[in-house]
């Protein structure tokens, strides 16, 4: 009989690979799983009956701006009591490093705030997250976004073949460092003005190799195809996959354009590595801009630096208590974020199940009032789409969370319940698995989410996080 640290019996095992389930025990040792079988010869040093609960791969959300809160709030309560073992930080073009002490203009004050806990390499920042561990893993993406800021003096243009050489070291030092990829924010105001030569020119240290390049895109709007194909030809020309940010289409008149972006998407795929991730709202959330607001049906303030009071109430009830124009009632605001309303349910249905979607929060940390996603994003696609909407089933709603986002993103040993890999493991009963946190109470830990293991280590149980630090800085393999 073989000896292991933790046996987990009775339960229903969905192993990450989209197979189906199967009722299995697991075993653990020195934080990696040793057996997965009906009938595992192992003396544990404890065994748990989970009689029928699911057994899964720890979720990966792929889409967060969690850099800073790692440091800031090692706990990682947000995604820990949601089942999210490993979160990929970086995204949207705005990194931590190396922005080091350069001012952190938005939209990288989402994530920047204050000197402290900034980074002039990837290096440092991964030796501070190894020095004090958080309680989930962590991959990072390197920011276009945050390049421009440390490189440019004038980001309202393309950079010079200076800068872009300097921009390049950086993308270089950050490979070398273990950044699983890099990300654009060409939504964003100070990067709207690079050109796609610029961009295919920065990230040309990335040609032939294993890194990615997540990009959110200029438009999501009526321009989305155009914005898409731009993203997808950097990616094909430097030979590497393409994850394609929050996919989706915003405002009314766009409403249905999923068939067309996914149309795309299938094309492209016939040329090039490429998939997307999204998040299961069809509200987003960023910094506040007018041009957003007037897209949306309604809009809630996230924060407010100048008017924090008006954090959680909606534009259109705030504008009636007031006799101002809705420019000079949003500049009164400033710096501020918000949520919007300006998505389609069917839209957002599709472009969850189409085969290559990835599921990632988006979730913005450091918001006073922030969306929901933070908190609820896994068991409301576990929930709410696969149980209740039946729109996929259980099995390719794990899938889409762990497996696959390993896959595409590299996590060498991670996202599969399999003999040899890191035991990340979230265990929950389908049948009350929900999300909780609401755009009225956004703040509330799921439902249904049992126990979760970071490396082995339980890190949440019964709605209790348990003060472990067990997560490691995963670098590309």
């Amino acid at each position: 009989m073989l000896n292991c640290d933790l046996l987990l019996i009775n339960g229903v095992v969905i192993d990450g690979s989209g197979q189906a389930r199967r009722q299995a025990s697991v075993a653990v040792k020195d934080g990696r799983i040793v057996g997965v079988g009906e009938a595992l010869n192992y003396a544990a040093s404890k065994t748990i009956d989970l009689k029928g609960l699911v057994i899964a791969p720890g979720f990966i959300d792929v889409h967060t701006h969690d850099d800073r809160l790692l440091l800031a709030d090692p706990s990682m309560a947000a995604k820990v009591s949601q089942g999210a073992t490993t979160v990929i930080t970086g995204n949207c073009g705005l990194s931590l490093a190396p922005l080091g002490q350069t001012e952190a203009i938005p939209p990288l004050n989402l994530i920047a705030n204050g000197p402290s806990q900034r980074y002039e390499t990837f290096a440092d920042y991964f030796a501070a997250l190894e020095k004090n561990p958080p309680a989930v893993n962590m991959a990072a993406l390197l920011g276009h976004t945050t390049l421009r800021a440390v490189t440019m003096s004038d980001l309202t243009r393309p950079a010079n073949d200076t800068e872009i050489a300097k921009m390049q070291m950086l993308v270089q030092e950050a490979l070398d460092a273990g950044v699983v990829g890099v990300s654009t924010g060409l939504y964003y105001a100070p990067a709207q003005a690079a050109t796609a030569a610029e961009i295919q020119a920065v990230f040309e240290p990335l040609r032939g190799g294993t890194a990615l390049i997540a990009s959110h895109i200029r438009n999501e709007a009526a321009q989305v195809l155009e914005a898409m194909t731009e993203a997808m030809s950097i990616a094909k020309e430097l030979g590497v996959r393409q994850v394609l940010s929050h996919h989706k289409v915003n405002g009314q008149e766009n409403f249905g354009r999923s068939r067309e972006t996914l149309a795309l998407v299938d094309q492209m795929r016939a040329q090039g590595d490429v998939c997307l991730d999204c998040y299961p709202y069809v509200a987003s959330s960023t910094v506040l801009r007018q041009d957003t607001v007037e897209q949306a049906s309604r809009t809630l303030i996230a924060w407010s630096k100048t008017k924090p009071e008006t954090s959680g109430r909606y534009v259109d009830e705030l504008l009636e208590e007031q006799d101002l124009p809705l420019t000079e009632f949003l500049a009164s605001l400033q710096p501020a974020g918000a949520i919007y309303f300006s998505m389609d349910e069917d839209d957002v249905e599709r472009i969850l199940a189409y085969p290559e979607t990835m599921i990632g929060s988006d979730g913005l940390p450091h918001d006073t009032f922030p969306h929901p996603r933070l908190w609820g994003a896994f068991p409301r696609v576990l929930g709410h789409y696969s149980r209740d909407r039946k729109l996929f089933p259980l099995e390719t709603a794990v899938h889409k969370m762990t497996g696959l986002s390993a896959a595409r993103f590299g996590l060498k040993d991670r996202g599969l319940i399999k003999e040899g890999y890191a035991a990340d493991l979230v265990i929950f009963d389908p049948l009350n698995i929900k999300d909780s946190a609401t755009f009225a109470d956004p703040m509330r830990p799921a439902a249904g989410i049992h126990q979760v293991y970071v490396n082995g280590v339980l890190s949440w149980q019964d709605g209790v996080a348990t003060n472990a630090r067990a997560g490691q800085v995963l670098r590309r393999a």
